[in-house]
């Protein structure tokens, strides 16, 4: 009897409710500061992006409404910061007056028997089951304390796991592969800025490439025209690609990087006609376009650091390529958009489902045969 007084009616389904979207439907916890009796819970792959569970009491219409004021400027922030365009709540109620008016995406529950009539039900249909415990009183809090526990323990370990420094193998071998043909190029012929010595090491040129030397288009990525051109590309590369390599495992990152650096040198020879070109830039923005599709499925975590970084660090670049000569531009764009559509296709763990890798593996291959009728037949 003493288990069933302590926690009273309201406290109890708010609990259920929590413990259902935190466990079963893999919402987390977002802390609004200055906000008290509320819990708002995200995930940004759920058809309801935000679920707001509201203890306090709403006597009346004008306290509805300034509580919709109050929520859409928190809203407003929250989707600067998951660089979303929209961000559909729900807004679940616990105790309101007789008289007050709630909107479609608004639910009253002051108890459990309401659930199964509610609009929360229509969209989670396991819920009912899901929340009928056997678990009563003291051992329900208990259970509901412990499972939220572990979940949020699991969360962050594989969230630590996922942003952990781990060393870049793959990286450092592609920067040692770039600095020894590098060297190469003065032992085996006359230097970096030498044509001859260039063509000779693999650079990209329409005419050779489009003749059959097809493997001019990957090779091109490991070559550079001067150190500073190297050093620039390999510092990048160390930044952009440990992340990449981190993010999507070693294998995904090579597929990405090779991919990249296809696309990059395809559309260059669309737009670069009679150009020797060489450099690993093509390859380090399809990194840039994979860093920016995986931010995307972890906004809630890298908004700020798209918006403030990774944006603005895709923008300027390109805009110098625009306004400075000797600058492959093409290659830039062909690359970031090929990384973005790779990353699409093999798909980011835990994030991505099964049918946007498909489209993701359509979209990449309508790209290649794109830019390829572009690069050799346009």
């Amino acid at each position: 009897m003493l288990n069933e007084e302590i926690i009273d009616n309201k406290d109890l389904i708010i609990m259920k409710l929590t413990h259902y979207f935190i466990t079963d439907k893999n919402y987390n916890p977002i802390i609004i500061r200055g906000i008290d009796n509320e819990i708002w819970l995200e995930n940004l792959t759920s058809d309801y992006e935000v679920i707001r569970i509201v203890s306090r009491h709403i006597h009346n219409n004008e306290q509805l409404n300034f509580d919709r004021f109050k929520l859409g400027r928190i809203i407003k922030k929250l989707k600067v910061k998951t660089l979303s365009l929209k961000l559909k709540v729900l807004n679940i109620y616990t105790d309101i007056g007789d008289d007050v008016n709630l909107s479609d995406n608004d639910i009253f529950i002051s108890k459990e028997k309401d659930i199964p009539k509610s609009a929360l039900a229509d969209s989670f249909p396991d819920i009912v089951d899901k929340i009928n415990y056997k678990e009563k009183g003291i051992e329900l809090f208990a259970k509901i304390t412990d499972d939220i526990n572990r979940d949020s323990y699991q969360k962050s370990k594989k969230a630590e796991k996922l942003f952990s420094r781990k060393k870049p193998i793959v990286t450092y071998t592609i920067i040692a592969i770039c600095a020894v043909i590098f060297l190469l190029t003065y032992i085996l012929g006359d230097g970096p800025y030498d044509n001859l010595t260039l063509l000779k090491f693999g650079a990209n040129l329409d005419i050779l490439t489009k003749n059959g030397q097809f493997y001019r288009l990957l090779t091109c990525s490991f070559l550079h025209i001067g150190l500073l051109h190297l050093l620039f590309n390999m510092y990048a590369l160390l930044v952009i690609g440990s992340q990449i390599e981190s993010f999507f495992g070693k294998v995904k990152y090579i597929i990405i990087y090779v991919i990249s650096a296809i696309c990059g040198s395809l559309l260059s020879l669309a737009f670069s006609p009679n150009t020797i070109s060489a450099g690993a830039s093509g390859a380090i923005f399809g990194l840039l376009g994979s860093l920016l599709y995986f931010g995307y499925y972890y906004r809630a975590y890298l908004g700020n650091v798209i918006r403030s970084q990774i944006l603005p660090i895709i923008i300027l670049n390109l805009g110098l390529g625009f306004m400075m000569n000797g600058i492959d531009n093409a290659a830039h764009i062909g690359g970031l958009i090929g990384g973005i559509f790779t990353s699409m296709a093999l798909g980011v763990s835990d994030k991505s489902k099964k049918q946007e890798q498909i489209n993701g593996i359509i979209i990449l291959i309508i790209y290649i045969g794109f830019i390829i009728y572009l690069g050799f037949f346009h």
